[in-house]
């Protein structure tokens, strides 16, 4: 991969060891108020959503009553507290108006409709182009993440939940710039990051969608899938080959690829390379099973009902769940 054309990416972080501790520190003591209150929600299979083909794919309940802060105009702020403070992520804006398009649906509200356009309105207006000329949602503060990502810097996951949520406003509302921002959004997933977009291919022809652009590829696997689910909506509503394969492709990768993250009795958060492995959290792990659940529903592939069913078993084992918890918890003090 060549770094020169990734989102600048720092070898050390600019902030001190201690303010990133203290941060942390406040966010978990106060889980209600920052941004956990948002990200840490129950994930929930969405079974409407496989008889009503506007639903996305989980409830995000948790997303929909999300109690704050918001700017002036209703857009979510997330409070990182610390240097970081309120922050537009353009992922949560996409999957609140995911959230708030599922209630809407459900019980028809101007509250819900309005929250959801507003979301959709917000993503047309601040994508803009990279250095290579590619639209994208840039994250605008910098962020830790095994190495520090410097802002501006953008995302797959942004890209593949904005595209969700854009594809449902052009099909309820019809105005064509949904519709022109989509096919961007579609752009940036299909493209290698060389080329100013999110995805890679591995040494082994495997396409991957990437959550964080780093350099090695660390091949998410939440952000993957639910990235992923961006092309699937894409190719369902503009019926275009091109999206169906890459659809197909992600899927067969998914199929290929799911026994690297599994370690005999955890889930991993990103694929294991040759640096030290990192697992996912008691949230993370819950988030993969009903993801692989959904996959199952859309794809009719046996093998993400059966990692779903094995990683569900790993979660009921108390063992199992303290390990895991330890081996995060060290590994998160020592790397960052």
């Amino acid at each position: 991969m060549n770094s020169k054309r990734l989102p600048r990416v720092g070898t050390s972080l600019t902030t001190s060891r201690l303010a990133y501790l203290a941060r942390v520190v406040d966010v978990y003591a106060r889980p209600g108020l920052g941004p956990l209150s948002f990200w840490h929600e129950t994930p929930e299979v969405n079974a409407d959503a496989f008889a009503d083909p506007r639903q996305y794919y989980m409830t995000f309940r948790g997303k929909a009553a999300y109690g704050g802060p918001f700017d002036g105009a209703g857009v979510p702020l997330l409070d990182y507290r610390g240097r970081i403070g309120r922050q537009y992520n353009p992922i949560a804006i996409a999957q609140y108006g995911l959230a708030r398009f599922n209630r809407w649906c459900r019980a028809a509200t101007v509250d819900d409709e309005r929250a959801w356009s507003m979301a959709a309105r917000w993503l047309l207006a601040h994508a803009r182009p990279n250095d290579r000329g590619v639209m994208v949602w840039f994250h605008e503060f910098d962020w830790p993440y095994r190495q520090m990502l410097v802002a501006p810097w953008y995302s797959g996951l942004a890209q593949g939940s904005g595209l969700s949520l854009l594809v449902r406003a052009a099909m309820i509302q019809g105005d064509p710039r949904f519709a022109i921002a989509a096919d961007q959004a579609f752009d940036s997933l299909r493209l290698d990051v060389t080329r100013g977009g999110t995805s890679t291919v591995d040494r082994n022809g495997c396409f991957w969608i990437e959550e964080y652009l780093v350099d090695p590829p660390s091949h998410i696997l939440n952000g993957f899938i639910w990235a992923a689910w961006g092309i699937y909506d894409f190719a369902r509503w503009t019926g275009r080959p091109d999206a169906h394969a890459l659809w197909v492709r992600c899927v067969d990768t998914l199929d290929s690829q799911l026994p690297r993250f599994d370690v005999g009795w955890w889930s991993l958060y990103e694929a294991q390379g040759a640096d030290e492995r990192m697992l996912a959290s008691a949230y993370y792990h819950r988030l993969h099973i009903v993801q692989l659940q959904v996959l199952h529903r859309l794809t009719g592939r046996a093998v993400f009902g059966e990692y779903a069913s094995r990683f569900a078993t790993y979660l009921a084992n108390r063992t199992s769940r303290a390990r895991a918890f330890a081996e995060k918890s060290w590994f998160k003090l020592r790397r960052y």
